[in-house]
Order: C-alpha cells, then sequence, then structure tokens
C-alpha cells in the first residue's frame, strides 16, 4: 500500500526532491503538494529576464500543470499551509483542508527582507522574489517613471537592469561603498559600478534610508544624511532570510534555518525540508547546486535506499550581470598569511585576482573574463598545490593546454554555429537551446540531452561556463560531490576506495555493497568499474563491460570495418618484419595501409570476422597486439639516438624498446603514449607525452602529462636521472601511480593538473617509495601481456567474431 507524501512549497529544490523521488521509487507514495503561488514549478533564477522582457512566464515553467496530472501528483496551487500537526501526522492549509502524511517535506524558501523604515508599508514598496513581484514592477513602470532599488548585490542590481529595461529612470541605493561585496572585492566592484553607470544606472553608495515618503502610496525616499529623492517605486533588494514560520510554529528545532542532518530530516524522523529554509551543519545556502544535491538526498532516503549524505557544499558564484560576466570563490579578500595574485586591464575591462595560502588556492574574484573560474575552483576544492606554475597560473588554463580554455573561446563572444565538443560535434547554438528549452542546470544533464562534454571531456570548463552564461543569475555549479554517473551517488574515488578497503571482487559486489541504484549499471560505470577492478585484481576482467574496440582488439571504423595495427616495440622494424605484414596485406586484401604518428604500420578495412585469423598469421609472424584500440599503452616513439644520429647524445632507440617492452599490455584510465628523444632537440616529442624521455649528455631528463591532442600540452619536468635502470624504474613507478589514482578516462595531462605535480613528486621522492608502485606494476603486467590477438586466434571469445545469421 502506497504511502503519503506531503511536499509543502512548490518551488525549485521541493520539486527536484520529487523528480528525483519519483526515478528512484515511482510507486512508492502517494504525492501531494501545496503552493502558494497559482502556477506550477518555475525557474526562480530566471525572473530578472522576464522582468527585462527578455522571457516570459510560460518560458520559464519548469513543472505545468499538465506534469503533476501526468505523474499522478496532486497540486494545492494557491493553497498556503498554515498548520503542521505532528501529533495527527496531517497538514491544514488556509481554505480547511487538510491532508495526512507519513513522510512530510517541507520547501518553504525564503522571503525578501524588507528593512523596518517607517513608511515601508506604502503602496509601491515591494520585495523581488516571486512573479507576482514582477507584476508590480511591470505595471508601475506602465505607469510612473522613477525608482529606487535599496540593495546593491545581484538581486537589486537584476531588479535595478529589469526596471531600466522597462523604461523607468534607476537609482541604486547601497549602505556599502563596494557593489556585491559578498562576490566582489573593491576594485572589481568599482569596474562594476562604472560599467552600470555608463549604461544609465545611477548610484547612491555609501547610503542609509531613514524613512519612506508619501501619502498611501510611495512618493520619495530620505537618507540619514538628510538626502531625500523622489520616486514611484521601491524594490527592497537587502536580502533573503529563511522562510521558518511554519516550522517554528509546529515546534520544530530552528536556528537561523530549520535545522536538519545529514540525512535531511529535521528533529522529527517523519519530516524532511530542504532548500534556503534550511540550515545544515550551521549553513543556509541561497544557490542552486547546494539546493540540488540536498534534494538528491533527501529522495534516497525517501525511497528509503538510505545510502546517500549531504556533508554541504563549496560555492562558487558565476553570473552575468547585466552583460558582465562575474566569478567569485571561496575567501577573496585574504589576510596576512596569504599572497595575492593580480591582473588588472582597465582599458578592456579585465579584472583577475587569486588569493593564495602555502601556494594553495583560497579564493579567487574574476571580473569580465571568466572562463577560467570552475579550474581555479576546482583547485581550490582538490587543495591543489600550484607551485610549479603559479607564475603562469594567472593566465589561465590555456596556457597549460587543456582544450577548451582561453580568451579566444570566451564563451559570450562566440557564435551560436561556433562548435564547443569537437568529440561529439555540439555547437553552442545546441547547448543553448537544449538549456533553454529542456530546463538544463548541470553539467550532466547537458551532457545526457547534447553529448557535449560527455567523450574526452576536454571541453568540460567551456560546457559549464556557458551554463553560466545562459542561466546566469543564482547559477552555482562544481557541487564538492560529483558522482561517478547516475547510476550511485558516490564518487569515482569513493568507489575505487570500496574495492580496496572492503575486498570487493566483482561488478556484482560493488553494485550490492554501495547499494546502485539500477541492477545492471550503465556504460558509464560498467566500464569504470570494470578499470578499478582490474587495477586492484590484475586477472580481473569483464569483455562486456568495455567499448567495442577493446573487445574485438581492434579499432572500429565509419564503416564498420575494422583497423588492425602491430605492435613494432620502439619503432624498429626489419625486412622480415615487413615482409610478413605485406604478405598478410596481399592475404586478406587490405585497401589501405598507413604508417602512422606513433612508427607503427596501420593496416584498414578488415572485417570483423576476418580478425582472428590475420592476428594468427601476424602472431606466427612474431607480432603482438599494438592496443592501438584501448585505453592502454600505446606506443614508445623513439629518434635513432647516438646509434646514427650526430646529434645523439644516447641510445634512445634502444631504451625506447626497453620502455616498451616493460609497458606494453598495461591497461590505463585513458590512452597512454610514451616517447624517448635522444637529444634536446626532442625529434620523438617527448615533451608532449604522457611520459617522455629526453636524452642529454649527462643522463635522461624525465618529463609526464603532455598531450598532443586538440590543445597541446607540453610536459612537466619530473626528475633527471643518470642511468637506463632509474628511467626504467621511474617508468614503472609512475605508470603505477597513474593508474591508481586518475579517474577513469582521465588522461595524465588533466590528473596532473587535478592533484598538484608536487603530489606526484611526493609519492616518487625517493627509491623506497617508488620501489611499491613498481613492483605492483610489474605484477599487473604478467596478465596484461598475455598477447590478446595470439589468444583469439587460438579459439577464445569465438562468438564475438562470427557474423549472425539472418
Amino acid at each position: 500500500m502506497k504511502q503519503n507524501l506531503v511536499l509543502i512549497g512548490n518551488g525549485m529544490a521541493g520539486m527536484r526532491t520529487i523528480e528525483e523521488l519519483l526515478k528512484l521509487a515511482p510507486e512508492k507514495y502517494n504525492i501531494t503538494v501545496f503552493g502558494e503561488e497559482p502556477y506550477g514549478n518555475y525557474n526562480r533564477i530566471m525572473l530578472s529576464p522576464v522582468l527585462a522582457n527578455e522571457k516570459t512566464i510560460e518560458e520559464i515553467m519548469l513543472n505545468d500543470e499538465q506534469w503533476y496530472v501526468d505523474n499522478n501528483i496532486t497540486l494545492q496551487k494557491g493553497n498556503k499551509v498554515t498548520e503542521i500537526q505532528r501529533g495527527y501526522k496531517k497538514v491544514i492549509a488556509e481554505d480547511g483542508t487538510e491532508v495526512p502524511y507519513d513522510r512530510l517535506i517541507i520547501a518553504t524558501g525564503s522571503t525578501s527582507f524588507m528593512l523596518p523604515l517607517p513608511g515601508a508599508d506604502k503602496y509601491g514598496v515591494i520585495g523581488f522574489r516571486d512573479i507576482n513581484d514582477v507584476d508590480t514592477m511591470v505595471e508601475s513602470a506602465q505607469q510612473y517613471k522613477k525608482a529606487v532599488v535599496i540593495g546593491g548585490g545581484l538581486l537589486g542590481l537584476e531588479a535595478a537592469n529589469g526596471l531600466m529595461k522597462q523604461g523607468m529612470e534607476v537609482t541604486v541605493v547601497h549602505l556599502m561603498n563596494t557593489l556585491m561585496e559578498r562576490q566582489l572585492d573593491a576594485p572589481a566592484g568599482k569596474m562594476l559600478k562604472e560599467s552600470l553607470e555608463e549604461r544609465g544606472m545611477n548610484f547612491l553608495m555609501d547610503h542609509s534610508t531613514e524613512e519612506i515618503l508619501g501619502g498611501d502610496r510611495v512618493t520619495g525616499i530620505r537618507f540619514t544624511n538628510g538626502l531625500e529623492i523622489e520616486t514611484d517605486l521601491i524594490v527592497m533588494a537587502v536580502g533573503i532570510k529563511p522562510n521558518i514560520d511554519l516550522a517554528q510554529n509546529a515546534s520544530l528545532h530552528c536556528e537561523r534555518g530549520i535545522v536538519v542532518s545529514d540525512t535531511m530530516q529535521t528533529f522529527d524522523p517523519n519530516i524532511y525540508s530542504i532548500g534556503e529554509c534550511v540550515q545544515h551543519r550551521g549553513a543556509v545556502y541561497g544557490l542552486v547546486a547546494p539546493l540540488f544535491e540536498q534534494a538528491k538526498v533527501a529522495a534516497n532516503h525517501l525511497a528509503e535506499l538510505g545510502i546517500a549524505r549531504y556533508e554541504g557544499t563549496m560555492t562558487s558564484t558565476m553570473l552575468k550581470v547585466t552583460g558582465i560576466d562575474l566569478f567569485s570563490a571561496g575567501d577573496f579578500h585574504g589576510d596576512d598569511e596569504t599572497d595575492e595574485l593580480l591582473f588588472h586591464d582597465v582599458a578592456n575591462g579585465v579584472y583577475k585576482k587569486i588569493v593564495i595560502r602555502d601556494n594553495i588556492i583560497v579564493g579567487t574574484v574574476l571580473y569580465g573574463d571568466t572562463i577560467d573560474g570552475t579550474w581555479y575552483f576546482q583547485m581550490m576544492k582538490d587543495e591543489t598545490n600550484i607551485s610549479d606554475f603559479r607564475t603562469t597560473v594567472l593566465f589561465g588554463q590555456a596556457h597549460l593546454g587543456d582544450a577548451g580554455h582561453g580568451d579566444e573561446t570566451r564563451v559570450a563572444m562566440m557564435a551560436d554555429s561556433d562548435e564547443i565538443c569537437g568529440c561529439n560535434g555540439v555547437n553552442k547554438g545546441d547547448i543553448t537551446s537544449a538549456i533553454v528549452e529542456k530546463k538544463l542546470f548541470t553539467l550532466d544533464e547537458v551532457r545526457a540531452h547534447t553529448k557535449a562534454s560527455a567523450s574526452c571531456g576536454s571541453c568540460t570548463g567551456l560546457v559549464e561556463s556557458l551554463l553560466a552564461h545562459t542561466l546566469g543569475g543564482d547559477y552555482s555549479e562544481a557541487p564538492s560531490k560529483k558522482p561517478l554517473c547516475g547510476c550511485t551517488d558516490y564518487t569515482h574515488d569513493e568507489v575505487r576506495s570500496a574495492i580496496r578497503e572492503q575486498g570487493l571482487e566483482t561488478h556484482e559486489t560493488v553494485r550490492r555493497f554501495l547499494n546502485w541504484k539500477t541492477e545492471d549499471g550503465c556504460p558509464v560505470c560498467r566500464q569504470a568499474t570494470n578499470y578499478y577492478l582490474l587495477c586492484e585484481y590484475p586477472d580481473y576482467n569483464d569483455p562486456q563491460s568495455r567499448f567495442i574496440n577493446e573487445r574485438a582488439h581492434g579499432n572500429i571504423q565509419k564503416d564498420g570495418s575494422y583497423s588492425v595495427v602491430p605492435r613494432m616495440f620502439g619503432g624498429l622494424c626489419t625486412a622480415k618484419d615487413l615482409r610478413a605484414i605485406a604478405d598478410v596485406a596481399d592475404k586478406y586484401e587490405v585497401p589501405e595501409m598507413k604508417v602512422t604518428g606513433g612508427q607503427r604500420i596501420d593496416m584498414f578495412g578488415i572485417q570483423k570476422e576476418q580478425l582472428p585469423a590475420m592476428w594468427k598469421d601476424l602472431s606466427e609472424a612474431g607480432f603482438v597486439s599494438g592496443h592501438a584500440y584501448g585505453k592502454a599503452m600505446r606506443t614508445c616513439k623513439t629518434c635513432v639516438g647516438d646509434s646514427w644520429c650526430r646529434m645523439g647524445t644516447q641510445d634512445s632507440t634502444g631504451l625506447g624498446v626497453k620502455l616498451e617492452e616493460l609497458t606494453w599490455g598495461s591497461w590505463m584510465p585513458h590512452k597512454y603514449k610514451l616517447a624517448v628523444s635522444g637529444c634536446p632537440r626532442n625529434c620523438a616529442e617527448a615533451t608532449i607525452k604522457d611520459f617522455g624521455v629526453v636524452c642529454v649528455d649527462s643522463g635522461y631528463e624525465i618529463h609526464i602529462a603532455g598531450n598532443g591532442g586538440i590543445k597541446v600540452r607540453v610536459t612537466d619536468f619530473l626528475v633527471k636521472v643518470d642511468t637506463e635502470e632509474e628511467v626504467m624504474e621511474w617508468c614503472g613507478a609512475f605508470s603505477q601511480l597513474y593508474r591508481e589514482d586518475a579517474h577513469y578516462l582521465e588522461r595524465t595531462a588533466p590528473w596532473v593538473e587535478r592533484v598538484g605535480l608536487q603530489k606526484v613528486k611526493d609519492a616518487l621522492a625517493t627509491a623506497e617509495l617508488r620501489k611499491p608502485f613498481y613492483d605492483r606494476f610489474v605484477v599487473s603486467q604478467k596478465p596484461a601481456q598475455i598477447d590478446p590477438w595470439k589468444k583469439h586466434a587460438d579459439g577464445a571469445d569465438a562468438n564475438e567474431f562470427t557474423p549472425i545469421k539472418v
């Protein structure tokens, strides 16, 4: 029999909880929703565009009335709950309606804080929180000309901008001498004020209101310094306060907000509370991202899964104020123990400030150019040591080579036809349309609907910036915990820790122990979990949890055929090797062959059913798989070194062969490329590889985390060693550290940028520290270096290569 669930508050936080609950347990409850406003659930963030005539009410609706009907939800719109009778477990509305509950959610949000001024009760004095306030402002703009907005924060500036677009003359009154002082420091606030003044907005800074003048309707305002100005409308935007009256009257424990636990339960375990009315661990939140995180946790417990916890959210604020991009996070004021990195370009309207304590970012404020805000914020959360790139961090991630960042791709300046995601061919217009039309709020939702950022991930920062640019207002991305996928609330690191600490050895035990939401998982979590399991247990492998390329051990092409790349260690080959490849190409009528950038030969156009026989011939000729298809060690590119080259300083080819013999076959979080250059002229391009060696007269320089992809990233220098044996040790140890620490599908470049180069150096600083990593890598290579081509040529998994007969 279904239980009764009542939601008080038909806003974004409460309704997101209902949406999450319907995903988990659609048949568990009879649901009743009470809302004070006569509408469905709308996007409160978008009230400012409605005021500015850029959106209509219909366009900002998230759940229209038909949605409630379709989901068998009873909507009591325009009906305020006036009493909660906890003893009888029922709620009573102002029209007398009584509804019993087994579980209750209080999501009453917040109310505008109205200054207790003489005359504040006059007609024409309003807040800015709902559709009714917008209607009042629009109506006033049609009859009157002058408006005053009290409060120079985000809400006040958005109200002022909307009223200006309605044709009113607007003055913003602010108590402080800096606009948006909670998000901006003094220089950025000054730039914002000057920019808004150029657009026609007036300001009275350092002004405190004494009295609101007029008869029944406001006609003016007087300040404590004696100044009086005329006005026909006053909008108070001095802040919000949690709406806790109903909870207090029900004797629920409240402080600044309704106090809840990590499960979003109040002191009455039958009553949950989420959103702006809530106080969790002493904090209250007014941005979207924390509220949506709370909604997921509450839904998890209402569905009686009981595994999720809300541990608070480190928030950043990415805003768009009247067309000006702003970003802030953390402690951007600093103190005597912090350093500041500053960039101030007055002519171009750009200001950047990063506050650092012990080489860790603790706060940042950006004005005009916010493209790197999400990157700085991620480093803040991860406490990344930036000492190795401190001198360039202010210039952004583009300086480090990560695709999707840089001045040239600033989202505000991009045309709708400009491509954002190269992997999936998604342009800016596709993403913005999806955000608006499908009411998307998070990166995961954009990925699900557009595929942008869903492949290599290099455009993630750009997509997040586009989300903020499109949503504006209260948008806040990057919650402190991003789950591995939608099947679980656990992160990559938490899943890996559970496998290690609990001795979980199969997909089934992982999903069962961590209470997966889906019985069999999804392609995202199956592939990631498969990698984490085989990394912990080298003999483990579930072929059905791999990409088709890895199941078929060949690269599938656009026409459904495959390419075959035999391994040539260090790029070396003999005439006999070339004849064997030519014989195979003739026998199987290979339509095209090509020498690859990794110094191999690629044969194209092979049909899937031909693969085992071709592999058999190649295996008998002495070849093994080149793993050009896998999230694995690919190649070790070399130059000829001192064997032939006049400039060579060491035997780079010989060392490359040894490195490839050590690492071939190893499964990695992503593709993994090596190179050895025989001198600093770097003909093998070692400084754009995952692990690169540059030979010098006195030894070997080791470089890591390079990328030669969409956006080139030069490697970080790791260490200089004297002997080939030391290079081999460092290679095995670094490779295993990457295998054990990086997230699945995370290349070495973003991994090192995420955790910090110093972490890698510290983990491998001494021979005693490197040895366990090296030893584990060698152990993992024993099953990995069983050639998959020979194995399948001998008949293993024959059904994978047998055509289906129609």
